[in-house]
């Protein structure tokens, strides 16, 4: 098999709608994380599932799995989605999550996830964290090993978010086609639909709605028009954008917040190329007063 090079603009763009993707798989389908840990699902609908920014630091958690203070014997879970090679992940990981452990105090024991989509992706063991990294408390996933039978469907799904462009149509049709073979409720068969749409048109942005209507095979779905498109994309990807530039160059003021939020879609994916070059707040100012003259 050969080997596939990524730039680092790809890599951006990638973690920002994997990691967008995950978060609205995460609160649609809560059993995919209990499915992915390899335990029973009964209380999935339980949990309530949030991204947690860790106060004065520039940290935000990808997502925490928050179980009822009524079941204080229920583990809290962190997730990752880490879609880029980080040598220095484990080290944020780790104190993101002892830094929140600190401040919020939650009763519950803990465990963490981490999903990666290969082994590649994973920096390996660290001397640091050995210990935590070889313990029950942490579980490292490799997504494609993980969806490669196709059995379920939470595994079909995430096989859809992995795969390449020539094999969405193909994925996203085996979901829908599983989707009304398990027979599953109106509500719970129409939550999947409006999944499948969302991710493929993530992974396809160059189809109209018409083209993805024909791809999926399923001219009564409901498909957004373009408003959908636009609100699903930038806010998903300015949430990310904003992530990524904390982690960089500290926590943003509300007034510049404001300003990325604002940005267009192409706007916010050519922000993702330029910000791995960031060192400071200032990098971000000049960077917007140039799309603005651009724009004059």
């Amino acid at each position: 098999m050969g080997r596939v090079l990524w730039t680092r603009s790809v890599y951006s763009r990638l973690t920002m709608r994997t990691d967008s993707l995950f978060y609205r798989l995460f609160q649609r389908l809560p059993r995919l994380l209990f499915e992915l840990v390899g335990q029973a699902s009964d209380h999935a609908d339980s949990y309530r599932f949030t991204s947690e920014e860790i106060k004065e630091t520039a940290f935000r958690l990808d997502g925490v799995f928050v179980p009822p203070e009524s079941q204080p014997t229920w583990p809290l879970f962190f997730i990752e989605v880490q879609f880029q090679r980080d040598s220095t992940f484990y080290s944020r990981f780790f104190a993101e999550i002892f830094l929140y452990l600190r401040q919020q105090q939650p009763r519950h024991p803990w465990q963490a996830v981490v999903m990666y989509p290969t082994r590649v992706i994973d920096p390996g063991m660290h001397p640091h964290y050995e210990a935590l990294l070889s313990s029950s408390q942490v579980q490292r996933i490799y997504l494609n090993e993980w969806a490669a039978s196709r059995q379920t469907l939470l595994q079909r799904v995430v096989g859809l978010v992995l795969a390449t462009p020539d094999q969405t149509g193909g994925e996203a049709r085996a979901v829908i086609a599983q989707a009304r073979q398990e027979s599953v409720d109106k509500a719970k068969t129409q939550s999947i639909l409006e999944l499948v749409e969302t991710i493929v048109a993530y992974k396809l942005k160059g189809l109209s709605r018409k083209e993805i209507q024909a791809m999926l095979e399923f001219p009564d779905t409901e498909l957004k028009q373009t408003r959908f498109y636009q609100d699903v994309f930038a806010e998903g990807e300015a949430a990310i954008i904003l992530r990524l530039l904390q982690r960089r160059c500290g926590a943003l003021p509300p007034a510049l917040t404001a300003r990325v939020t604002g940005l267009s879609i192409a706007d916010l994916e050519a922000l993702g190329d330029a910000l791995l070059e960031f060192q400071s707040l200032s990098d971000i100012e000049h960077w917007l007063e140039g799309q603005a003259r651009e724009r004059k």
